[in-house]
């Protein structure tokens, strides 16, 4: 029996809205000239990406639900949804989230998806809508959850209450929150980091709702210098289809010119910045110089 979980984004949507309206009045009212802000054709492209992110989710959630329908069939185990239960979900999904969210900054196939969601230069609360079309790889990282029993709503229930839960720490207006905070959960200061293309701070704090899986893996920077938002060579295209597939146009280029099978390996799932060595031949040995004896020697 399918448990009658709510839709919880569907839910949260006025509040996405009504917190979005009070951060642009909040730089209206209180300008900061080093924050990112808001800016018009940013924040359009954004909302446009999140759009378009559900009807491209709807597609890829047919091949999706089948896998994780077929799977729950076979196996024995059951886990049943109470109250309880659910919080405990919510934590096992939460781990396996930063896994994947890992895996999408460290494997340049599953990072062209991912990509999107880093592509623009500010960062506001239209920032987390900024979401890509091409979300299909990031299912099997949930195998394991659905083989231990869990139903795949209430997987889907908790993958949206963690989406849900990271929309507020896209935003400059909320400050460091008291240290208990911070060292539990996943914050905007955190996040900020996350966001950030400095070198310091790249491939940093990839914890959905805690941040406790950084700080236990190795992956935690806390926030010092301002972060400077983006990629480390951006974009500069508001255009919604470029946005969404400029990597894997860029994978694709950089496969066709590939001098080998392994190179063209590396350049899919290696990471982002990987590049294959390279032999340089040695240089060809300088020409002895004749000797030359000082006059006496040869003399004598």
């Amino acid at each position: 029996m399918e448990p009658n979980l709510p839709d919880v984004v569907l839910w949260s949507i006025p509040a996405f809205v009504l917190l979005t309206v009070l951060e642009m009045v909040s730089y209206r009212l209180h300008p900061d000239d080093e924050a990112a802000g808001y800016e018009a054709k940013d924040a359009a492209t954004s909302v446009t990406m999140g759009l378009g992110s559900l009807v491209f989710d709807l597609l890829w959630k047919i091949p999706v639900v089948a896998i994780y329908t077929a799977l729950y069939e076979l196996t024995p185990l059951r886990v049943p949804v109470l109250w309880w239960t659910v919080l405990l979900m919510l934590f096992a999904q939460d781990f396996f989230y930063y896994w994947s969210h890992r895996g999408h900054h460290v494997v340049r196939i599953l990072w062209a998806c991912h990509v999107v969601h880093h592509s623009s230069r500010s960062f506001n609360l239209t920032t987390a809508l900024r979401q890509p079309w091409t979300s299909l790889t990031s299912w099997p990282f949930y195998l394991p959850l659905i083989a231990l029993g869990v139903h795949p709503a209430a997987l889907a229930f908790c993958s949206s209450a963690n989406l849900v839960y990271q929309f507020w720490v896209h935003t400059e207006r909320v400050g460091k929150l008291p240290r208990p905070f911070e060292y539990v959960l996943n914050t905007p200061s955190h996040h900020r980091v996350h966001h950030a293309s400095q070198g310091g701070y790249l491939d940093r704090n990839f914890g959905g709702i805690l941040i406790v899986w950084d700080r236990l893996f190795g992956s935690f920077a806390a926030e010092a210098e301002r972060p400077v938002y983006g990629l480390t060579k951006n974009i500069s295209t508001y255009n919604p289809f470029r946005v969404a597939t400029h990597e894997y146009a860029a994978i694709a280029r950089d496969v066709r010119a590939a001098g080998s099978w392994s190179e063209r390996a590396g350049r899919v799932f290696r990471g982002p910045g990987w590049q294959p060595v390279r032999t340089v031949a040695p240089a060809a040995p300088a020409p002895r110089e004749a000797s030359v004896r000082p006059a006496a020697e040869q003399a004598g």
